[in-house]
């Protein structure tokens, strides 16, 4: 018997609520894991035994924060084009593997100290894979599955399920750490490997495939330029010299000029290749522009909400109700005027990409007090 015999076939009118329905599921988790690490990081560096605000070890702060959204809005939109390429599904259920494969590895870090850190980042950078992978085939799977005039609704509820899940992972993220930092990462374990089944055995193909050759020039110097821009803004909240910030750091100044000089090549690249990765003359349709830039501002909305969410609940609210403030999160994650804190909550922006589930941003970090924090 097929194995798929048992699920709709793709030509079943209720197949699109099996599509939508498995689709949300996977933007919920990959948006869940993007913020779920904000709260959790303090038990999460006391696990691993490692003060990561300590001279040397601000980076394995950062890295396990931006790690997984950097790597995730370089390769959205590749993902993209190879879902085109090769099959939506098929590059979409592969995003569910390599997405719970990086959350198994991730709970069960055998080291500690810096080694553990980069245990964490490594495998968290496999997740942002994973999750790139989810972004961007989630929504054209949806779109070749409904009919137009109910494609609208079957997007809205799937951004969301997005929206949501970054809200969520501050919950769950807080949550969990109290019971053990290890279930931080194990609470997505279950959720891959129902997904994983459940998306190989029940999801089809119906889009048509758009095969072509790979634009190597582009995804290359979008994946270089985007990453030197991201890179050096996160580094640039880490101080230098006599100053709080990095702005003046040299390094910090020539990756994110570099990264920019390297986009205006993309974007010179883009309009003169047969195939591009991205097709930048959408742009000069209003409706996509603007919806775009809308979104934009909306995805920088939600970051602020989030920063401002977590100082009150920790900074105001757990106070006023018997909590002493070092004893959260943010509390502990609190630092002197001279050095970054991750957990307090950092502010992002995503900037969509022409398949509607495109994620860039960076995650510069805020302090909320002078205090010095206790990580151990």
């Amino acid at each position: 018997m097929n194995s798929r015999s048992l699920f709709l076939p793709k030509d079943h009118p209720r197949y699109k609520w099996v599509a939508l329905s498995n689709t949300t599921l996977g933007m919920l988790m990959a948006t869940i894991n993007a913020s779920i690490v904000l709260i959790s990081l303090p038990a999460i560096f006391k696990g691993i035994d490692l003060d990561p605000l300590q001279a040397g070890n601000v980076s394995y702060l950062l890295w396990i924060l931006m790690g997984y959204m950097l790597v995730t809005a370089v390769l959205v939109t590749t993902f993209g084009r190879l879902g085109d390429m090769f099959g939506r599904v098929r590059v979409y259920n592969l995003g569910f593997v390599v997405f719970t494969a990086g959350s198994i590895l991730l709970s069960f870090d055998p080291f500690h100290g810096g080694h553990g850190a980069l245990w964490l980042i490594a495998w968290r950078i496999l997740q942002g894979v994973g999750g790139a992978m989810l972004f961007a085939n989630s929504t054209a799977i949806i779109t070749d599955a409904f009919p137009a005039d109910r494609r609208g609704m079957a997007l809205g509820i799937n951004q969301v399920a997005a929206i949501a899940g970054s809200f969520i992972g501050l919950l769950v993220g807080g949550l969990l750490a109290v019971v053990d930092w290890r279930a931080v990462f194990w609470v997505s374990v279950p959720i891959g490997v129902i997904g994983t089944i459940w998306s190989y055995r029940s999801l089809h193909e119906t889009g048509t495939r758009n095969p072509g050759k790979l634009d190597w020039p582009g995804n290359l110097t979008f994946a270089v330029g985007l990453t030197a821009l991201l890179t050096g803004i996160t580094y640039g909240i880490q101080p230098y010299g006599g100053h709080s910030t990095g702005w003046t750091n040299p390094w910090v100044l020539s990756a994110i000029i570099g990264g920019i000089a390297l986009l205006v090549v993309f974007v010179f690249i883009e309009l003169r290749v047969k195939a591009p990765m991205l097709d930048m003359r959408l742009f000069r349709i209003r409706a996509f522009s603007m919806g775009n830039l809308a979104g934009l501002m909306a995805s920088i909305g939600r970051g602020g909400l989030q920063f401002m969410l977590i100082i009150w609940l920790q900074g105001i609210w757990l106070p006023r109700h018997g909590f002493s403030y070092e004893d959260t999160p943010c509390g502990r994650a609190s630092t002197s005027s001279r050095s970054p804190s991750g957990s307090c909550s950092p502010a992002r922006s995503r900037a969509r990409c022409p398949t509607g589930s495109g994620r860039a941003g960076s995650r510069p970090a805020a302090s909320c007090s002078s205090r010095r924090p206790s990580w151990r």
